[in-house]
């Protein structure tokens, strides 16, 4: 028997990948950090991703909790949250997605970087979701690494966002953006489509 759910850790973490965009914080990022000492923009780097895991893994933890106190059901969690995921996949399409201006009164690393840009409602939704469905202890050590694999990921990519705008470019930023929309897109359609599903079963 296999310990590892490697279908599950896959499913989350390209969910939460195309989500959060490593690659389109890197401008975000950069801005925002701007005029700061290399030193002080690597901790930040880790501060921001720090800051995002403890935000999904207190969604994670206490998902349920929360969705049985608003009394919300899975499958109306499903519709709401592929919704929201579509608008999200519609501003990484079409390129709408403000940059925020940079703040000295507050430590960007915490906000708005950390929360709500990397751990936003797009996320917290799919982590909810994620950790829902899942009904087998290796489903989730597959759900909790695939989360704490996608913030090292984040904080890579930010620790070395210099490096990386001058491989990719510009250009590969808005490639890799781009791309991500369209699969979040599908991804949004999916979960609708499953949370309608869900409400018409339950009424038969």
């Amino acid at each position: 028997m296999t310990v590892f759910d490697a279908t599950t850790f896959g499913s989350l973490f390209v969910t939460l990948f195309v989500i959060m965009d490593p690659p389109g914080t890197i401008p975000i990022f950069l801005a925002l950090t701007s005029g700061r000492a290399v030193r002080v923009q690597r901790r930040m780097a880790w501060q921001a991703a720090a800051v995002a895991l403890g935000v999904i893994t207190c969604f994670g933890l206490f998902g349920q909790q929360i969705l049985d106190y608003l009394h919300v059901s899975i499958p109306a969690l499903q519709v709401s949250g592929g919704i929201l995921l579509l608008l999200i996949a519609l501003d990484l399409l079409t390129g709408k997605i403000e940059e925020p201006a940079q703040t000295k009164d507050v430590n960007v690393a915490l906000v708005p970087l950390g929360t709500p840009l990397l751990a936003g409602p797009g996320a917290i939704v799919a982590v909810i979701l994620a950790v829902q469905t899942a009904d087998a202890a290796r489903q989730y050590l597959a759900v909790w690494t695939a989360i704490v694999a996608i913030h090292v990921v984040l904080w890579l990519t930010m620790r070395f966002s210099l490096v990386i705008i001058r491989i990719i470019k510009d250009g590969g930023v808005v490639l890799i953006t781009r791309l991500s929309g369209l699969l979040l897109s599908a991804i949004a359609v999916q979960l609708v489509a499953s949370g309608v599903f869900a409400f018409i079963a339950s009424y038969r």
